[in-house]
């Protein structure tokens, strides 16, 4: 069984006990994380996509580490002109174990024993016509 779930604006294929990098999360490690935005579940037989979420289904999952990727070069150069620019960068990324992928069961629709009320006669409507009348011209207007 795998989830499509979106996680800090990026989705990710998951299936239980797989472990994948995500930006920065404000979670201590060794915590659980519970995601309700999954846009889509699969578990062999069944394919349900949602719109834009699947209701009822969560993916729970539990914090690792937090630690910062290797670093990265970022150098800028204008030819002819003499600039130059060099810069590193280091991005964030949390560690998840994914330990579930629930589909909670919607709860049963209640059948009500009470008759539904009468319907409501119709309303007849009236219409009602207006007319102009009809004045003498005077010998302005001719």
């Amino acid at each position: 069984m795998y989830a499509i779930v979106n996680i800090a604006g990026k989705q990710y294929k998951v299936s239980k006990g797989d472990k994948i990098n995500t930006a920065t999360l404000d979670s201590k490690p060794g915590s659980k994380v519970i995601f309700e935005n999954v846009l889509a579940t699969d578990d062999g037989k069944k394919t349900i996509l949602g719109n834009p979420y699947v209701k009822n289904t969560t993916v729970t999952a539990k914090v690792l580490e937090h630690g910062r990727t290797k670093k990265i070069l970022v150098y800028k150069k204008k030819r002819r002109k003499g600039y130059e620019s060099k810069n590193t960068h280091r991005q964030g990324f949390s560690m998840l174990e994914i330990e579930n992928i629930a589909t909670k069961k919607p709860a049963a629709k209640k059948t009500s024993t009470k008759s539904k009320a009468k319907a409501k006669s119709p309303v007849k409507k009236t219409i009602k016509k207006v007319t102009k009348k009809k004045t003498k011209k005077t010998n302005e207007e001719k």
